[in-house]
């Protein structure tokens, strides 16, 4: 389907999983687990962290920040993929491809901004533990979320305005389960991409600045971590830094492959599979990596089960 402007998108056509109707079923039942997986852990880490004050602290702080995130970023793309494979279409309308890729661009951008400020963190906490109240106090830490919160509004409005001002010559098909930004530059006329080229040159710039910001962080965090004389000291610091260390890698690795690479004209089983791995898996891992194998989370679970199994029964002692 060809088009001479962009007045003439009406809607677009994103790529199924499978034409076939019981591989279209299984995607949903699959999609359907792994989203109430990542709702379920990502609520329990907001409501124990909120009702809990043990948890009150700048890392859970930043937490619970990562879950609203994460729910976001999965509430935008997984739903729509699910529907359309229940009713066994594949399109999205200009205005949904729009609301698409504004929130999930959002989302994205304030996940590596808030990653990066959960590794400085940490940084602070190991290497300058006598200056840790001081420096993460919180006034700090609400700031720190603020500009987490805002920056990923400003950038995501910025890319989203820059691109669809552009008009789309090509064809209305996105080789992609939702509306991602890679394929979406395919459809530009050819002549008048250059400067969405020139947000994601900056985008790559900013991406790997708070790369190199993660990757100096550790560097300092395991050259203290070395100098620790007790064994129990080094099992601690590992086990704050390696889970933070896993999604920090997994989410760039998997999602600079995805925006970074050239785009190939036709649809590719890597591609799907990547954009799986960066859009889907980190919001449903997030909650295990960083809560399920913690200590104070599981003790706050246990206090959290105590208090409703508490509040039940004196329920029914009152009943009369």
């Amino acid at each position: 389907m060809k088009m001479s402007n962009q007045s003439t998108v009406a809607e677009f056509l994103l790529l199924g999983f499978s034409d076939v109707r019981e591989l279209q079923i299984l995607h949903v039942v699959v999609f359907l687990v792994i989203y109430l997986a990542a709702l379920i852990g990502n609520l329990f880490i907001i409501t124990a962290e909120a009702l809990d004050h043990h948890l009150h602290t700048p890392m859970y702080f930043f937490l619970i920040n990562l879950s609203i995130l994460d729910l976001g970023s999965i509430s935008v793309i997984v739903p729509k993929s699910m529907a359309n494979s229940l009713l066994n279409t594949r399109s999205i309308s200009y205005a949904g491809c729009i609301a698409q890729v504004f929130l999930f661009v959002f989302f994205a951008a304030a996940n590596i901004a808030l990653l990066t400020v959960m590794v400085y963190n940490q940084y602070v906490a190991i290497c300058q533990p006598l200056h840790y109240e001081t420096v993460m106090n919180r006034g700090a830490c609400v700031q720190m979320a603020a500009s987490v919160w805002t920056s990923g509004i400003l950038y995501s409005a910025l890319h989203t305005v820059n691109t669809f001002r552009l008009p789309f010559c090509q064809s209305n098909v996105i080789n992609q389960f939702f509306c991602e930004m890679p394929q979406l530059l395919k459809l530009f006329c050819s002549h008048l991409y250059l400067s969405e080229v020139g947000i994601l040159g900056f985008s790559a710039c900013l991406l790997l600045s708070c790369f190199a910001l993660i990757i100096v962080s550790y560097v300092h965090i395991f050259m203290t971590v070395l100098r620790i004389p007790s064994e129990q000291g080094w099992h601690k610091a590992f086990c704050t830094c390696l889970p933070n260390l896993t999604v920090v890698s997994l989410f760039f690795c998997t999602g600079s492959f995805a925006h970074l690479k050239p785009t190939s004209s036709s649809a590719s089983g890597l591609d799907l599979v990547v954009a799986v791995l960066y859009s889907v898996v980190p919001p449903t891992m997030n909650p295990v990596i960083y809560s399920m194998r913690n200590k104070e989370n599981k003790a706050a679970l246990r206090r959290l089960t105590v208090w409703k199994l508490f509040t039940k029964n004196n329920m029914f002692v009152f009943l009369p």
